[in-house]
């Protein structure tokens, strides 16, 4: 996945805390430990693509870095 669409999925993850928070959704325990599990994942993994991804448009510029 880009980290375009790691950022969608995240922010869908952030919405889908909120709208459990609004409900009352969110007393139930093991549902939001699931929640801020995925969410914690999901925040990993776009960092991950989005680091690498500058990388390798910085290379696609200026070359690879020697040293």
């Amino acid at each position: 996945m880009s980290a375009l669409e790691l950022r969608t999925h995240l922010i869908e993850l952030k919405a889908e805390r909120a709208l459990a928070e609004e409900t009352g959704v969110a007393s139930i325990a093991s549902y939001m430990e699931d929640l801020e599990r995925d969410i914690a994942r999901s925040r990993a993994a776009f960092v991950g693509a989005a680091v690498t991804e500058i990388a390798s448009f910085r290379a696609q510029l200026s070359g690879c870095s020697f040293g």
